[in-house]
């Protein structure tokens, strides 16, 4: 039986959907080691820190980092969640998913502050969703076991 010890989450800029999955995730499955990482990283949009917050989450000393500065042999299953881009490769004997959620990052101008909070509540209460998800069902159906003592 596989146990689970580590997840990485993957998205382009490393900006957005990784890091929330990436602080979502250490809160659903504490013990585990989370990453996140992406093909462009740039930096961690305040809005992902903001709406993390709300949950309890403190995101602000995450920083976005490159897909090949993950060590492969430090991850057991990768989840991409990109929707309308090419998702980065990772290359690995790990598991891996793939979530589609649209970017809630936006260049519209004519966009307002409440406007990208509530893109980014929509991606975060998604990424949420599929982590439940993650939880109840995928570990069950894989046979994995989560390691709380890593």
């Amino acid at each position: 039986m596989n146990t689970l010890q580590s997840i990485l989450f993957l998205c382009v800029a490393n900006s957005a959907r990784s890091q929330m999955a990436e602080g979502l995730a250490r809160q659903l499955f504490p013990g585990l080691r989370i990453q996140s990482a992406g093909s462009r990283p740039s930096q961690v949009n305040p809005y992902a820190i903001e709406v993390l917050a709300e949950r309890g989450i403190d995101a602000s000393t995450h920083t976005s980092k490159y897909v090949q500065d993950i060590d492969p042999a430090t991850v057991d299953l990768f989840i991409t969640l990109c929707a309308e881009e090419v998702c980065p490769v990772f290359l690995g004997k790990a598991e891996r998913l793939h979530w589609p959620i649209p970017d809630p990052a936006s260049e519209d101008p004519s966009l307002t502050p409440e406007e990208m909070r509530a893109r980014f509540r929509t991606g975060r209460d998604e990424i949420q969703r599929q982590l439940e998800a993650l939880k109840a069902e995928i570990f069950r159906q894989q046979g994995w076991q989560v390691d709380a003592g890593s």
